[in-house]
């Protein structure tokens, strides 16, 4: 039998709630996009945004992920959008993590052919745009620099040079979602009950996009991004016994803008078939109870971001935009509202 819970002594300090916070898939600028917002998260948490109870991190939201458990500040992290590493980032010799806007040439052969048999003769256990990587060419990107940079910041949490004794995870409740490239099945690094893996190795697997990027091989099974299944994992979150969430989602946009190209009303369409599975994602965790802030780019960040969110050239101006237009968009939600904002 418990403790028994009798009322709280007038004056005691009400317990912190638990809060999560969530950073969805997005690329190198949605990565940009969403370090501009982490201010404004930082005026919704009720603690430092290093130490909310649990992160969760799917793709360019796995980086940033690591980069706050590994200890470093919202500050440095914008210098390092800025192209400047200071702090814990001046130790990773890194300022680039990806080599373009472009993929090399992939290989020509099917990414997964398991993945895609399955997705063909039993197309009800496969989600479908898992089933769907299987048929991409295999990729031949590679994420070396991202590998150092985690590794190095991954050193820097726990201050050592070498990695001997260093564990293999981080401390504080950090998940990093990814997906087993055989079976289709999501895969979510830290989770109890989540195969072993070391953080490096997962934030890379979390951002090995397929046909761009090798899978990830950990403890013998290849893993690819996370993204692909959903781009935030938010409803990974219904038993987490979280009170509070924000997630950035730089792949929805709860208001959108109106496009004339072709090509832009199509990744409106995108987006907005994004958005409707995130909010529906949301609703549920409302439900039971959790208060859910969510917070999106707007018109203004839709015009800086474009349709390729691999392309390093706009990212300096992402964040900057972000920075104004995420603080003003938190200011007006309010102190950790339950519902989804622009």
């Amino acid at each position: 039998m418990g403790p028994e819970r009798g009322p709280r002594p007038h004056g005691s300090p009400r317990p912190r709630p638990r809060t999560a916070l969530v950073l969805g898939a997005g690329g190198v600028l949605g990565a940009a996009w969403m370090t501009g917002a982490l201010p404004a998260v930082q005026e919704l948490l009720p603690c430092p945004i290093n130490d909310v109870d649990l992160i969760v991190g799917t793709s360019a939201g796995s980086v940033l992920a690591a980069a706050l458990r590994c200890g470093a500040s919202v500050d440095e992290m914008v210098a390092f959008q800025r192209g400047e590493a200071v702090g814990a980032l001046a130790g990773t010799g890194v300022t680039e993590l990806t080599s373009g806007a472009w993929p090399p040439l992939p290989r020509l052969r099917f990414g997964s052919a398991r993945l895609a048999l399955s997705m063909l003769v039993a197309p009800g256990r496969v989600h479908p745009w898992v089933g769907a990587t299987g048929l991409l060419p295999r990729g031949r990107g590679t994420h070396l620099p991202l590998r150092d940079m985690v590794h190095a910041l991954h050193c820097y949490a726990y201050q050592q040079t070498a990695p001997d004794g260093l564990p293999d995870w981080v401390g504080g409740q950090t998940w990093i979602v990814t997906v087993d490239y055989g079976s289709g099945e999501r895969v979510i690094f830290g989770r109890p009950g989540a195969p072993p893996a070391r953080l490096p190795e997962a934030v890379v697997a979390s951002c090995s996009i397929p046909g761009w990027y090798e899978p990830t091989v950990i403890g013998g099974r290849r893993y690819i991004d996370g993204g692909v299944r959903s781009v935030t994992s938010v409803d990974a979150l219904a038993r987490a016994g979280i009170d509070e969430v924000c997630v950035l989602a730089p792949m929805a946009s709860v208001v959108t803008d109106r496009p004339r190209k072709p090509h832009q009303r199509l990744e409106r369409r995108l987006r907005a078939w994004i958005t409707r599975e995130l909010l529906r994602d949301v609703q549920a965790l409302q439900a039971l109870g959790t208060r859910v802030t969510v917070i999106t780019p707007g018109p203004e960040d839709l015009a800086v971001l474009g349709v390729n969110l691999m392309d390093p050239r706009r990212r300096t101006l992402v964040l900057e935009t972000s920075l104004r237009t995420s603080l003003a968009t938190a200011r007006a939600a309010g102190a950790g509202p339950s519902a989804a904002v622009a």
